[in-house]
């Protein structure tokens, strides 16, 4: 495999990305050492980390892109409610939760036919 002009570009944005991203992330892992698990600071960060996941889920129902664009609220909404209801009936695990909402999602958008 030869390196052509398109692929060094490739390379130059994984490494911008690495360098813009995962620099960061590693100095966030060096300094949060100190911090107790109990500590305000870390209380506030896992917040706003929550809050951020919230307003993008629900950038996703109200404002779909793509094909969840032409699917119902209904749906969409369904498929939150019940992957809700999911994550607490298994004791809060996430990944039964998010299982269950992208499985009845899924199962809607094939029911519908898209």
């Amino acid at each position: 495999m030869t390196w052509t002009p398109d692929l060094w570009g490739y390379l130059f944005i994984a490494l911008a990305g690495f360098l813009a991203t995962d620099l960061w992330r590693w100095l966030g892992v060096l300094a949060g050492r100190r911090l107790r698990d109990d500590s305000e600071m870390l209380q506030w960060v896992r917040g706003v980390a929550t809050a951020l996941v919230a307003a993008v889920v629900s950038k996703l129902i109200v404002f779909p892109t793509g094909v969840l664009e032409h699917s119902p609220l209904w749906l969409r909404v369904g498929s939150i409610l019940f992957g809700a209801l999911v994550f607490f009936a298994t004791r809060q695990t996430p990944a039964a939760g998010i299982a269950a909402a992208i499985a009845f999602l899924a199962s809607g958008l094939w029911w519908l036919g898209f």
